[in-house]
């Protein structure tokens, strides 16, 4: 099943309500996944800076004292900004790769959920509407977001397993369906490079697309090329720090629903996760076609 929502804010002044309507589209899609859920938020990027979202199942433990061994440990500045389970990182850009190296060599128990300029990973076992208060979402602004509610058929029902996956700097993904070639892929991906956390099919469609981005794509042209490269059925919603993507296989039996306005465009797995957001009677509602990519980018 699984439910996915995503809005890419092209009106500046509906930024400050980006959580709150994000949340609205998120709690109606509670019974498509009830047992966990995750969103990605990106907001405005900190110039020089970088964040880096972490996650813990023991975050008092984990958290205290964190962001002075961090700093202490590569010479410079680490801000940490604790909510709930996660916190938010932010240390020098140049920083980044030292600090995730140090956090996977030194602190065991706590677990990095995503990374970039603008973006910030939230994802949490629950029904979705909880971890949505869980984490605030209402009361975040920025530009785009995408959320997803699962509900685990093929795997565990843990943290790690729940949506989205993010495999490269600013990226993310959601994904209703399932892919039949995700273990070949992770082979091939390993080869060259890439590493994975979990065993869901749906970090190897993550994976796939930062490899193509890391080759010179744009998020569009990565699209693309996943139509090509990716056996099963699947619905994407995809974001990376300037692009808001989706796409639909070939056969396109997953449920999904797109609208645009002059303020915004909007996606749901139905249309109820629309049916809320300002000017919807007024906007352009349609279903996008099998293996069609959407792409818009700022």
């Amino acid at each position: 099943m699984c439910g996915i929502v995503g809005l890419f804010i092209k009106d500046k002044a509906l930024e400050p309500r980006l959580g709150e309507l994000t949340a609205g589209m998120l709690a109606t899609m509670c019974e498509r996944g009830p047992d966990s859920a995750g969103f990605a938020v990106y907001g405005a990027p900190s110039s020089g800076k970088a964040k880096i979202t972490l996650q813990s199942d023991t975050p008092d433990d984990s958290f205290a004292g964190l962001a002075a061994a961090l700093g202490k440990e590569i010479g410079a500045t680490v801000d940490l900004d604790v909510k709930s389970t996660h916190a938010v990182l932010t240390c020098p850009a140049d920083k980044v790769d030292a600090v995730q190296s140090a956090i996977r060599a030194s602190f065991p128990n706590v677990r990095i959920m995503g990374r970039g300029e603008t973006i910030e990973i939230y994802k949490e076992v629950g029904y979705p509407t909880e971890v949505a208060k869980q984490f605030e979402l209402a009361k975040m602004s920025g530009t785009h977001a995408i959320g997803h509610t699962r509900m685990a058929t093929e795997s565990a029902v843990t943290t790690l397993g729940a949506h989205p996956f993010s495999t490269g700097a600013d990226q993310c993904l959601v994904h209703n369906g399932s892919l039949s070639n995700h273990n070949n892929l992770r082979r091939d991906l390993r080869r060259d490079g890439m590493t994975f956390e979990t065993e869901n099919d749906s970090e190897v469609a993550a994976a796939y697309l930062t490899w193509r981005m890391n080759q010179g794509l744009n998020l569009g042209q990565a699209l693309e090329k996943s139509l090509d490269d990716l056996d099963g059925f699947f619905t994407f919603v995809v974001g990376t720090k300037d692009g808001f993507g989706v796409v639909r296989d070939h056969i396109a039996c997953k449920p999904a629903v797109l609208a645009e306005t002059d303020q915004y465009v909007a996606f749901g797995s139905e249309y109820r996760a629309l049916a809320g957001l300002p000017g919807i009677e007024n906007a352009r509602v349609w279903e996008p076609e099998p293996a069609t990519v959407y792409f818009w980018e700022r």
